[in-house]
C-alpha cells in the first residue's frame, strides 16, 4: 500500500493533486477488497477445524479468534465504504476543483490514511494470531493425523 505522509506534505495537498489521491484511493479499495477476501479465508480456516476440537481451552481460543475476525470483518466493510465514498468525492474534485470542498477532502483523506494504517496493523496482528492458534490447536488436538487420513 502506498502512503503519503501528509504532515510533511501539507503544502503539496493544498492545491490538491486530486488525480494522484484518486489513484491512491483506488489502490486502497483494492487492498481492502483483498483483506476482506482474506478474512473470509481465515473464517473458513477456523470453521474447518472447529468441529474437530475436543479441548475446552482450544474451543475458548477459537471463540476469541472468531470474535476478533468478526470485528475485523466489520472494520474492513466500514473502511471500504468510507474509502469508496472518498474515491467518488475525489473524482468530482478532478472534474470540478472546488476550493470550498478541498479542505474537507484533504482532512478526510488524512483521516482515512490513519484508519488504513491502523487497520493494516490490526489485520496483520489478527492474521498472525489466527495462524498461530490454528497451528497450536492442530498440534494439541493431533488434528493433522485425523485430517491427513
Amino acid at each position: 500500500m502506498s502512503n503519503l505522509k501528509y504532515s510533511e506534505d501539507i503544502e503539496f495537498l493544498k492545491n490538491g493533486p486530486w488525480d494522484e489521491l484518486y489513484v491512491l484511493t483506488k489502490y486502497w479499495i483494492s487492498d481492502l477488497e483483498f483483506y476482506r477476501d482474506d478474512l473470509l479465508f481465515l473464517h473458513h480456516l477456523i470453521d474447518k477445524y472447529f468441529i474437530w476440537i475436543t479441548k475446552q481451552e482450544n474451543m475458548d481460543m477459537v471463540k476469541e479468534l472468531k470474535l476478533g475476525l468478526q470485528e475485523m470483518t466489520v472494520s474492513v466493510k466500514d473502511l471500504l465504504e468510507k474509502v469508496s465514498r472518498h474515491h467518488v468525492r475525489l473524482g468530482f474534485l478532478i472534474e470540478d476543483s472546488n476550493a470550498k470542498d478541498a479542505g474537507i477532502v484533504i482532512t478526510e483523506h488524512e483521516h482515512l490514511e490513519k484508519e488504513m494504517e491502523q487497520f493494516v496493523i490490526a489485520f496483520r496482528k489478527n492474521r498472525k494470531e489466527t495462524f498461530k492458534v490454528t497451528e497450536y490447536i492442530m498440534d494439541s488436538e493431533e488434528l493433522s493425523s485425523i485430517i491427513d487420513s
